[in-house]
């Protein structure tokens, strides 16, 4: 039992190394990220844009009310299943890192 918390808590520190070694950034390379970002999210929102006005398209051009009842019954049903397996994950982490059996 006490190995599990042993590995929760080196996976914690783990984590929180890993996060302080990426906030140190030099000076001098602050300035020079945000242009860098700012064409990096122009050019991703400008293909998002061009592929979401194309899919709108291709879906108005091909909508067929049967076939998106049918889309819309198997979402709601894998949404369903999904949120009761997150749930069970959930519950096992849980389980685990208490050490209930």
């Amino acid at each position: 039992m006490r190995t599990r918390y042993f590995l929760a808590l080196f996976l914690i520190f783990l984590v929180l190394g890993f996060e302080v070694q990426g906030v140190h950034v030099p000076q001098e390379e602050e300035t020079a990220r945000p242009a860098l970002l700012t064409k990096v999210q122009e050019s991703l929102l400008g293909y998002w844009d061009v592929a979401k006005a194309a899919a709108q398209k291709l879906y108005k051009k091909t909508y067929l009310p049967a076939m998106d009842e049918k889309i819309r019954d198997i979402y709601s049903k894998s949404t369903a299943a999904m949120t009761t397996y997150a749930g069970i994950f959930t519950d096992q982490v849980i389980s685990l890192l208490k050490g209930d059996h």
